[in-house]
């Protein structure tokens, strides 16, 4: 009886160490509640860096369009082949100012001015020979000649008369170069790197005035007639240059018989906020139909711009540059690309332009 009773009491000591031992386990924690799990410490969220906008703090003095850098270099004129298997040219794009005028035959030739641009090793050309008075274009803007060959005249002008002047034929070969895609004489390129590398070989000088148009402000709008669509005669039928107004973008889209004129270089339609007719006297003086083109009489002009159309006078200014004046004062243009055409006063200026 005594060794059952104490098994039984065993038992029962057993019975509540376990007792004890389940509700020790369990001590601390509320019924129902569940323990909250640690919380990691959030990473801060990292701001991406925004590059700042460069100030454009310089204006462009031949196309008024604000630039990062001062525009100081010399300006390049390039003398352009404009016959049908020199089209497209290249690098028109790039020209601050262009200018067109006839050269024998009734064909024209392209006067590209190249001052702001950034694309120093982009191919310019074709490009052909010089007359005396693309020679005068070119000096207006004081600019380095760029070109192939010359009238008699233009070389007694260029050699004797102390011309910057890069000429392929004659003194400045190595800087230009022979594309296999065309036939000569419509397969001569350049580019500005190079003509500007022949410039400093040759000593002209780099340090220039560079001359300046005066430009509206910004958001200005011309008043005049509407003249969304214009058509420029020159002399051949055959040849007809028009432009386009596109609202949208404030540019005049430029068509030679009817097909956009585009540069190849990067197949973009040439544009220009300005474009202006002058109207000078021409004459011819040979059997080779050579002209004589008078750019310091002055004369008759239009100026297309915003869609409107502004009829002025053209003049030749102390500084040399051709300027745009209505009622003694000079016109400003807006600011971007600006076309010139240069079309006889015979049988009158009027009939050379049609707008509307």
């Amino acid at each position: 009886m005594g060794r059952r009773l104490r098994s039984v009491w065993l038992i029962s000591l057993v019975l509540l160490f376990v007792l004890l031992a389940a509700c020790s386990s369990g001590a601390g924690n509320n019924a129902g509640e569940a323990t909250p799990a640690p919380t990691a410490s959030a990473e801060p969220e990292v701001t991406p860096s925004v590059e700042p906008t460069p100030e454009l703090a310089f204006t462009a003095p031949l196309t008024g369009l604000k630039q990062e850098t001062e525009a100081t270099a010399r300006p390049v004129a390039v003398m352009i082949n404009n016959l049908k298997p020199a089209r497209p040219q290249s690098g028109l794009t790039n020209a601050d100012v262009v200018w067109e005028v006839l050269a024998e035959g009734g064909i024209t030739r392209l006067v590209a001015i190249f001052q702001s641009t950034d694309k120093g090793t982009d191919a310019i050309g074709p490009i052909r020979s010089i007359r005396p008075y693309l020679i005068d274009i070119g000096e207006s803007y004081g600019a380095i000649l760029a070109h192939s060959g010359a009238s008699n005249d233009a070389y007694d002008i260029l050699q004797h008369q102390d011309k910057p002047y890069l000429d392929e034929i004659s003194n400045a070969g190595p800087y230009f170069w022979r594309s296999k895609d065309r036939k000569a004489p419509h397969n001569l390129y350049s580019e500005l790197d190079k003509l500007r590398a022949g410039a400093e070989k040759k000593g002209y000088r780099s340090d220039v005035t560079v001359p300046a148009y005066p430009f509206a402000e910004e958001g200005a709008t011309a008043s005049g007639a509407p003249a969304t669509s214009i058509q420029i005669k020159f002399l051949l039928k055959d040849y007809k240059v028009s432009y386009d107004y596109d609202a949208a973008g404030g540019l005049y889209k430029r068509l030679v018989n009817d097909e956009p004129h585009t540069d190849m270089n990067n197949g973009e339609q040439l544009s220009a906020a300005n474009v202006v007719v002058l109207g000078a006297n021409h004459k011819t003086l040979d059997d080779a139909g050579r002209l004589s083109v008078d750019l310091h009489a002055g004369g008759s002009a239009l100026l297309f711009q915003n869609g409107k159309v502004t009829e002025c006078e053209w003049v030749r200014d102390n500084d040399n540059m051709v300027r745009l004046m209505n009622d003694g004062t000079e016109l400003p243009f807006i600011p971007g690309k600006t076309f010139f055409h240069v079309v006889p006063n015979t049988p009158t200026f009027a009939e050379h332009v049609i707008y509307g």
